[in-house]
């Protein structure tokens, strides 16, 4: 008999979501793994869902989580962030190609070792941007549940793979530096508030994460423009950490063990052979422009913005760079899956005209 975690109402869900995060990225910190009130909170409450723990993260919570991680991210930004800048035709290039690399081989592999049709291989393989791959694949290109299935491994796998790669990267050179000062209560009040718009418009702009975006651009040109030089306090940001945790943790709502067993394999070497040519690429570019191979890698490695975004603030790296390459990551995807979903209706009607070749 499966177990399937249960999303309901009210606060004490929520605040148990929390409260796993917190013993999650707690015992993760203590143990010393990179970023550890981050992911170690994801991965608790990760597990706790699959397994069937009641559990609720509120749209309106979510709200206030994404304008944090856009606040702490921005507020992380340096002005020498702008040097970088030369660096990014190189890695912007590698994204293209990476995507292009990816989507070609995981499809080839779904379709060939498990006997997937093409619509559902392909969709199958594209790293992010859930939303319109599943509206495609509900107007009739592909088998949607299959995809949703080997697109929530993905993801899972990736939400595990990601600390775990985190300890193999050259952290220990790029720690956080430590803050001269840190904002006070008003000040805090003020960007809040400031971000909080900022971030309200772009999200009806149908901006890509408009409220994270948004948030991160006001406190990016803020500190940019000298309205304020300290940084968010220490708690605060621990906090944003195990926020983030609760919520990237609580996406695993509603999935089953049975559908995380019918779909293990093909998730899992999809996600292998992504985070491999993901590695490939970004030694690449790292060799090429001379940053940091982590900051590289986290830009180039498919996830979610807040995420990705989070564990660069806890690495020390350069959130200006990761948050663009995954803003542009987004946009192309825009364009490659509608096009792809376009490529492949065209094959399938050729084919079936060769079946049921006319008088």
């Amino acid at each position: 008999m499966s177990t399937r975690s249960i999303a309901v109402s009210g606060p004490i869900p929520t605040l148990l979501a929390i409260l796993i995060s917190l013993a999650g990225g707690g015992l993760a910190s203590v143990l010393g793994i990179p970023a550890g009130w981050l992911m170690g909170g994801a991965l608790a409450v990760a597990i706790a869902a699959i397994a069937g723990v009641p559990l609720a993260m509120p749209d309106g919570l979510r709200n206030v989580i994404f304008v944090m991680i856009g606040v702490s991210m921005g507020a992380s930004v340096h002005p020498d962030s702008l040097s970088l800048l030369p660096s990014w035709p190189v890695s912007l290039a590698a994204l293209a190609l990476e995507l292009v690399i990816i989507v070609a081989a995981t499809g080839w592999m779904l379709t060939r070792l498990f006997k997937l049709d093409a619509g559902t291989a392909y969709l199958s393989s594209f790293p992010g941007h859930l939303s319109l791959v599943l509206g495609i694949a509900a107007s009739g290109v592909g088998n949607p549940r299959q995809i949703v299935i080997i697109q929530v491994i993905r993801i899972m796998m990736l939400t595990i793979a990601v600390p775990i790669g985190a300890i193999f990267l050259p952290i220990d050179h790029f720690a956080p530096a430590e803050a001269a000062a840190y904002l006070g209560p008003m000040q805090l009040v003020l960007l809040a508030v400031g971000c909080t718009l900022v971030g309200i418009v772009a999200q009806w702009l149908r901006i890509p994460a408009g409220l994270v975006l948004g948030a991160m651009a006001a406190a990016t040109a803020a500190r940019l423009g000298g309205l304020y030089v300290e940084a968010v306090p220490t708690p605060l940001v621990t906090l944003t950490f195990i926020l983030t945790g609760a919520l990237i943790g609580t996406r695993f709502i509603g999935l089953t063990r049975a559908e995380l067993r019918a779909a293990a394999m093909g998730g899992l070497i999809a996600t292998a052979m992504t985070l491999a040519i993901v590695t490939v690429i970004a030694l690449v570019v790292t060799g090429m422009v001379g940053m940091p191979f982590g900051q590289a890698w986290l830009a180039l490695a498919p996830g979610a913005l807040e995420g990705m975004g989070a564990l660069g603030i806890a690495l020390g790296y350069d959130t200006a760079f990761i948050a663009a390459h995954h803003v542009i990551r987004l946009l192309l995807l825009s364009f490659a899956i509608p096009l792809v979903a376009i490529l492949i209706r065209l094959h399938e009607k050729r084919a079936q005209e060769s079946r049921n070749p006319g008088p």
